[in-house]
């Protein structure tokens, strides 16, 4: 990665005679034409190596209207966008892309599964969802566990089983997956409950359907446990979705956090997964669509 940066960097300065003058070297012309092409092929759509289907947040993209990022994310070679609701899925459709992780049905983060009093407008939300999804030709929803607010994990685990089982039957005939995303409660989400891989993937086996699976996201597990490629290496079964970030910050996943994706990525490809990684941090650099850019580059591995 910082290699090919470097190599922009040097191709540059010998378009501008900066690199010429200070070692003295004559720059062939056919070179610096050739030069200059490369560049240029800098904005052209990435062409990617197909072991990935990449795909990004709509929400970490909220100043570009939809129409205009569903543009950028084709141009870039992704195959969708994550946490699209109903209201905007034809668009999507207009730019050939898909909705990688829909939602809409869930209440809140703090508001899940895991209180009871939730459970029938959850059930009744998902129902309608499940329905609307399966429609659309989609695939995945997602689903949260709520906070604890005192709750023990045993007494969690029993409700969001309980409230979950009442959707799975028609989330298998429909073919849609449930998916319950895994947040950190350290630093974001203080309280949330499914903030563990221990916890989700026990969640997973007493609701014992095919059709649940966790959200893995990468950089709240980072956070909250660690270990994150033998983690994916023992429980991949159970994840039916990743999603990114850079650590510490929640910003771009280059060399300025402490993750190295790309050897994540490998891991997650050695598991056989053939599901969506979607890119979930949120730029602090001057153009997000170049640090999105830069982000698929990182992880097509």
């Amino acid at each position: 990665m910082s290699s090919n940066v470097n190599r922009r960097q040097i191709l540059k300065q010998v378009i501008t005679g900066s690199a010429a003058l200070a070692t003295g070297v004559v720059v062939p012309s056919n070179l610096i034409a050739s030069v200059k092409q490369g560049l240029q092929n800098d904005n052209e759509p990435l062409s990617l190596k197909g072991k990935i289907n990449h795909s990004a947040c709509r929400w970490c993209y909220s100043q570009y209207p939809i129409a205009e990022l569903a543009k950028n994310f084709k141009a870039m070679g992704m195959v969708g966008m994550d946490l699209v609701g109903p209201s905007e899925w034809h668009v999507l459709k207009e730019n050939n892309l898909v909705s990688t992780m829909c939602n809409g049905a869930e209440i809140s983060l703090t508001k899940g599964f895991n209180d009871p009093s939730y459970h029938a407008t959850l059930v009744k939300n998902y129902t309608d969802h499940i329905n609307y999804v399966a429609d659309a030709g989609y695939t995945n929803l997602i689903c949260f566990s709520g906070n604890r607010k005192g709750m023990d994990d045993e007494t969690g685990l029993n409700n969001c089983a309980t409230g979950l089982k009442k959707i799975m039957a028609l989330a298998e005939k429909r073919g849609v997956m449930i998916q319950m995303e895994l947040l950190n409660s350290k630093v974001d989400h203080k309280d949330y409950m499914c903030d563990k891989s221990v916890w989700g993937v026990e969640l997973c086996k007493r609701i014992g359907s095919p059709n649940f699976k966790l959200l893995f996201d990468i950089y709240h597990m980072q956070i909250d446990e660690g270990d994150v490629i033998r983690t994916i290496n023992a429980n991949h079964a159970y994840y039916g979705h990743y999603h990114t970030g850079g650590v510490p910050g929640r910003n771009e996943i280059d060399e300025r956090q402490e993750l190295y994706y790309p050897a994540i990525m490998r891991a997650i490809v050695a598991t056989g997964f053939k599901g969506y990684v979607a890119q979930e941090f949120i730029p602090s650099d001057k153009d997000p669509m170049t640090s999105l850019k830069k982000a698929i580059e990182i992880c097509d591995i």
